[in-house]
């Protein structure tokens, strides 16, 4: 028997699965639908503070006032809109000014950050250049600084520029502080592209600019969504600089919503509409460059 059953083998016989009792079957079952389950309510407890504040935005002051957001499902008409019609339509035009300097500080610190850092990360991971292990040290260094120890002293440099208060001193602001994390993450991504790919693009006559703009940016774009959902997110939902640096003028919306607290009473739909939108962009963005995240996230690990 054991002689057939090593000829059978020797053909390249396929064994058949080894087949499993009802017993180990069902406690196979029941351990998956246990950590389901579980899932499942972390993911439900995590969801619902969320899904209050969406509830409280499309309901109106009294009934805000009068109970909690979850009367509203015994009480579907209590659902309106005009919490962001005020919102939007210029009606409360401090918020909608907080709306726009959100957009015009978020969209071009982000532009701005990827390009300088990615020109940066090329740099170091391919070209050479004296001292550029020790100049990479230092960048790396810089993670450790936290932007608490520069606010007093980058303040009083932006005064003394004329330049304290408006939209770009927040700009340079979020760009110096969020470089080195950038850098770090795309040279670690760039150094793993395969040189026989540069050398290529070498001995076609491509300058430094063109591999870098055909070459590495292309094959680059995960870890470049990845910097964009990490750098976006983080200066949509920045509160500390912009109060430090930021005047009434140019303050985003978190600043908005927090001077809207003093009232809370008073005007806790628009608060509750405001912080929606204030979660719903960058909630949008990440969606958007997703199947990208973990793969630019884990790029370069093992260097």
């Amino acid at each position: 028997m054991a002689a057939a059953t090593d000829v059978m083998l020797e053909a390249g016989s396929v064994v058949p699965p080894e087949r499993r009792s009802l017993p180990r079957r069902a406690a196979d079952f029941l351990s998956r639908g246990v950590v389901q389950v579980v899932l499942l309510i972390v993911g439900v407890l995590w969801l619902t503070p969320t899904f209050g504040l969406l509830i409280t935005s499309f309901r109106s002051k009294t009934d805000n006032n009068a109970s909690g957001w979850w009367h509203v499902l015994g009480a579907p008409a209590q659902l309106t809109v005009q919490a962001y019609k005020t919102l939007i339509h210029s009606q409360n035009p401090s918020m909608l000014h907080a709306l726009t300097n959100t957009v015009l500080i978020t969209v071009p610190t982000t532009v701005l950050l990827v390009v300088i850092a990615a020109l940066a990360a090329y740099a170091f991971a391919w070209m050479e250049f004296r001292g550029r292990d020790g100049v990479f040290l230092v960048v790396v260094g810089l993670l450790v600084v936290p932007l608490q120890v520069a606010l007093i002293p980058v303040a009083s440099l932006y005064r003394s520029l004329g330049i304290f208060g408006t939209i770009p001193c927040v700009i340079l602001f979020h760009v110096a502080f969020g470089l080195p994390f950038a850098v770090f993450l795309l040279r670690n991504f760039f150094i793993g592209i395969p040189h026989e790919l540069l050398e290529a693009a070498r001995m076609d006559g491509a300058t430094e600019m063109g591999i870098f703009r055909r070459v590495v940016v292309p094959l680059g774009v995960p870890a470049i969504a990845s910097l964009v959902i990490f750098q976006f997110m983080w200066v949509w939902n920045d509160l500390l600089v912009a109060l430090v640096f930021a005047n009434p003028g140019a303050a985003p919306l978190t600043v908005a919503i927090q001077s809207q607290m003093r009232q809370f009473g008073d005007n806790l739909d628009l608060i509750a509409s405001g912080a929606f939108l204030q979660l719903i962009v960058p909630l949008g963005v990440f969606f958007a460059f997703q199947r990208y995240f973990v793969q630019g996230l884990l790029a370069g690990s093992s260097r």
